[in-house]
């Protein structure tokens, strides 16, 4: 399963980027962050008493892999677009927010990160690795700092008779 992830970090790193810019950070969780995410996984559902946190802990401990793709801190494209949600980009550069993620972020480079993300699920897919592009594993692995970027998603895969990330 390594050789598949080391396949989706390439399609996620070589992914088309906004100007030209990257801002993409890809890693490979080892086994013991992995086992880290998960316990993060449930820990914050119970503070959040939120559902489904302990489920997607469970298809975490249960991966063979788990690849990691973030956005780091960037500059906004400088468009003034006010996507972002700010008048112009002069506005965003000010503002500072953290939840789960940290923020604001630019709409143009979060685009680039849900193309590294389609991307690598889309390599994953070629190779038959079941695969979920899971919020809960990324927010868990930015408490854990894994990574230096504003937001997280992860990327378990497995390889099993029936896909254990869909069945709910």
């Amino acid at each position: 399963m390594d050789i598949v992830a080391e396949l989706m970090k390439i399609a996620a790193r070589t992914a088309p980027k906004a100007a030209g810019k990257d801002f993409i950070e890809v890693k490979l969780a080892t086994k013991k962050e992995r086992e880290a995410i998960a316990k993060e996984m449930v820990k914050m559902g119970t503070e959040k008493k939120a559902q489904n946190w302990d489920r997607d802990a469970k298809g975490v401990e249960l991966a063979d892999a788990l690849v990691l793709i973030g956005l780091k801190p960037h500059e906004p494209v400088g468009l003034n677009c006010a996507a972002c949600g700010f008048k112009n980009c002069a506005e965003f550069k000010k503002a500072n927010a953290k939840a789960d993620f940290k923020g604001p972020n630019c709409m143009l480079r979060i685009l680039d990160l849900g193309i590294a993300l389609g991307s690598a699920v889309k390599t994953a897919q070629i190779h038959n690795a079941d695969n979920r592009i899971m919020y809960r594993a990324g927010a868990a692995a930015m408490r854990l700092k894994l990574m230096s970027s504003n937001i997280i998603m992860a990327i378990p895969l497995s390889a099993t008779g029936k896909n254990i990330y869909f069945d709910r």
